[in-house]
């Protein structure tokens, strides 16, 4: 009754294509920015924070750049661990080779990396579109793969072979290593993720997001208005590619504090795509939904019978939430193509209407 656009007209241009259009909207994204980052830290506990938001956020950031990809261009990647573990191991490097420079700038120029091998790697998909671009991305996830197995320059030569975070400070505070605590790196990775999300948000509304949509949609008739077809795919592989390596980059020195090549094959890629078709592809509001989703169901599986007296093993948990994933994307695919963002934006409409039928 409340959601309502009524009196709130319009006088611009500029003013009808904002962001948040209806006041309701602005309020509420002010409200749970302000929860976000005030209230949580302040009453979280260290495992939900650790275990639960700051996975969510990481994987949300990286469901995000695949989304531009493929639920924005049309373009499928089965790449996306791969170009994760590209931004991971840049940091790494970065931060051995820089030791004095802020970490936060460390972690997002390992973007740029990602985004140079992303763009490498999105050359086919100037000749070959559909399944076959999906089985170029493949050959790159397992070629990155290898890569982080077989070049111990990537991981400073470790016996073990896999990379370890040092312990980096932000005006005095640690950030990252053993001693960062979870609300430290809490709000850097939700800062980083809201500042980049915005930042997809206003490059979807603009005249890139337009020609995206525009080669997804149809890529003949978009080059016949005078899009180039070659930069704005190759674009497309470039952001995409680089909030993978950013989100990789966070993965593995804000939440996991080391990690092995192992953190970033294949079933990465299909988890985020998953991630993506539940969500609701074209929707940044779907990258958050399906990040939530899947991530948090093993949680919920693990801790929820426990409230009834029943107690169930790892192994029981990890094949129950395959069973229940692999049944949401069946049921999201036939039933709703677009995900848990077309459900939540078909609830809005019907708010907006309530008590008129829709």
């Amino acid at each position: 009754m409340f959601y309502r656009e009524v009196g709130q007209f319009k006088s611009s241009y500029a003013a009808d294509q904002a962001l948040l259009p209806i006041l309701q909207d602005r309020i509420g994204i002010a409200v749970i920015l302000l929860v976000a980052f005030v209230a949580v830290p302040l009453t979280a506990s260290g495992f939900m924070l650790d275990s639960v938001l700051i996975p969510i956020l990481v994987f949300a950031l990286a469901a995000t750049g695949l989304n531009l990809l493929t639920g924005y261009t049309g373009l499928l990647s089965l790449g996306t661990g791969g170009f994760m573990g590209v931004g991971a191991y840049s940091c790494y490097k970065l931060a051995t080779i820089f030791p004095n420079v802020n970490i936060i700038v460390l972690i997002l120029c390992s973007g740029l990396f990602a985004a140079a091998i992303g763009t490498l790697f999105g050359l086919p998909s100037l000749r070959i579109k559909g399944f076959y671009l999906a089985v170029a991305t493949l050959a790159a996830q397992f070629f990155l793969s290898w890569c982080f197995i077989r070049i111990p320059w990537l991981y400073n030569y470790n016996i073990s072979g896999s990379i370890e975070v040092p312990t980096r400070t932000l005006f005095g505070i640690p950030v990252t290593g053993p001693t960062a605590s979870s609300e430290t790196r809490y709000l850097v990775v939700l800062s980083i993720v809201v500042v980049l999300t915005l930042l997809a948000a206003n490059l979807v509304r603009g005249r890139i997001g337009r020609m995206w949509m525009a080669v997804r949609d149809m890529d003949l008739a978009a080059e016949l208005i005078g899009i180039r077809l070659y930069q704005t795919k190759l674009l497309a592989f470039a952001v995409s590619s680089f909030y993978c390596g950013v989100a990789g980059a966070m993965l593995v020195f804000l939440y996991l504090g080391s990690a092995d090549p192992e953190s970033f094959s294949i079933n990465q890629s299909f988890l985020i795509l998953f991630m993506v078709i539940i969500g609701g592809l074209g929707s940044l509001l779907g990258a958050f939904l399906g990040a939530a989703l899947i991530r948090g169901l093993p949680i919920l599986l693990r801790h929820a019978p426990a409230y009834f007296g029943v107690s169930l093993q790892s192994a029981t948990v990890e094949q129950t939430s395959y069973l229940i994933l692999g049944a949401l994307i069946i049921v999201f695919l036939i039933v709703e193509p677009h995900g848990l963002a077309r459900l939540w934006q078909i609830g809005k409409q019907k708010l907006r209407v309530w008590p008129f039928p829709y």
